[in-house]
């Protein structure tokens, strides 16, 4: 079998500006993946910002809360609910009482010394914690500021534009 030694090959700079914008591209959706694809699946995702519940979810971790029937919570659940009036705040807690016929819970943050103060009515459950990734809030809160979306969107511009490179220079012979 004969090989076609007329076939032409790519530049070096060519190849290198198409591997940058290649893995420019990859990195970005291996970031994006895991803050958008589990929304899709009832997912809600949010950054922890106090210390009530450390040492088993410290501050600046990422959580996926499932939306799950609020009657179907146990003790020891870690839950997401919103706090106060306002419904603003998101606050995670333990489960120490889940009073079905009142439609509330009584919950604890783990480092705090008491019970919370207030049940939580079920209106104001979100849902069940069922992962945690400690650190990965604060790069996921980062990537959502609009700092962030200007950065990411450079970002693809600059891998176009590293393909754009890498198919305009002429191939060696």
């Amino acid at each position: 079998m004969k090989r076609n030694k007329n076939k032409a090959k790519k530049s070096p700079v060519a190849a290198i500006c198409g591997a940058l914008g290649a893995v420019l591209l990859v990195l970005l959706v291996a970031f994006c993946l895991p803050l958008t694809v589990p929304r899709a699946f009832g997912y809600h995702i949010y950054t922890v910002v106090s210390g009530s519940m450390e040492p088993a979810i410290p501050i600046g971790s990422l959580l996926y809360i499932q939306e799950a029937p609020p009657e179907d919570m146990k003790k020891d659940d870690v839950i997401a609910y919103y706090g106060g009036k306002d419904a603003t705040a998101i606050i995670t807690h333990r489960v120490v009482e889940n009073r079905v016929f009142m439609g509330e819970f009584v919950t604890k943050g783990d480092a705090n010394s008491a019970e919370d103060k207030n049940p939580i009515p079920y209106d104001n459950f979100i849902g069940i914690v069922r992962l945690t990734i400690p650190r990965a809030g604060k790069a996921a809160q980062a990537f959502a500021s609009l700092p962030g979306k200007i950065t990411a969107a450079c970002l693809i511009g600059l891998a176009v534009i590293l393909q754009v490179i890498a198919s305009a220079i002429p191939q060696k012979e």
